[in-house]
């Protein structure tokens, strides 16, 4: 319940100073197709496709080089492990970074970003004679990489792959400590 307490108010107060802040863009005024803007909302449709994972996010751009970034995973998943067998994912999660971007290409740019991840729910799958439930609740600390070409006014599209640790000692000895991720996003910004 702590970790939960802590990770909201980390969350709200970077979303505060976020929303105080007047922003430029993410690319700069080099290409003429991109405009100013300061959010994207956008959605990891990889995923989606692959897992059947809901993943939706918002981000904020505070300058030119670096954004905040919230999003809200639905039937998220540990890694790429599948729901095949009697297997099923109950879990969701909130994540927050900031993602900093660079490089000067007139269309697209490289992003690195840190990340603080809450998962909450269970796992279950056929054991002796019923079900095992396994609490999938922990605390994820990550980074990631990513790339996104920004094509036209509005729109923004791009792969990305991440590495996390979460600090749940059942999620660890069920899966394991270090969890993989990636995904392929498109965002609408205005």
């Amino acid at each position: 319940m702590r970790k939960l307490i802590f990770l909201s108010l980390f969350a709200i107060g970077i979303s505060v100073s976020a929303f105080s802040q007047q922003v430029i863009s993410s690319s700069g005024t080099s290409n003429p197709n991109v405009g100013t803007f300061d959010n994207e909302i956008k959605l990891n449709f990889l995923n989606l496709i692959l897992l059947g994972s809901f993943e939706v996010g918002y981000e904020r751009f505070l300058s030119e080089s670096h954004s905040l970034d919230l999003q809200l995973h639905i039937n998220d998943r540990f890694g790429y492990n599948s729901q095949n067998d009697g297997k099923t994912y109950k879990t969701n999660s909130i994540q927050s970074g900031m993602n900093f971007y660079f490089g000067n290409k007139p269309n697209g740019r490289f992003h690195v970003y840190p990340f603080l991840k809450f998962r909450f729910g269970d796992y279950e799958e056929p054991g002796d004679g019923g079900v095992t439930t396994t609490d999938m609740t922990a605390f994820i600390i990550g980074a990631g990489f990513g790339y996104k070409w920004e094509v036209s006014e509005h729109f923004a599209f791009g792969p990305y792959a991440s590495i996390a640790r979460n600090f749940s000692e059942a999620v660890s000895d069920k899966f394991a400590s270090v969890e993989p991720n990636a995904g392929f996003s498109l965002g609408y910004r205005f």
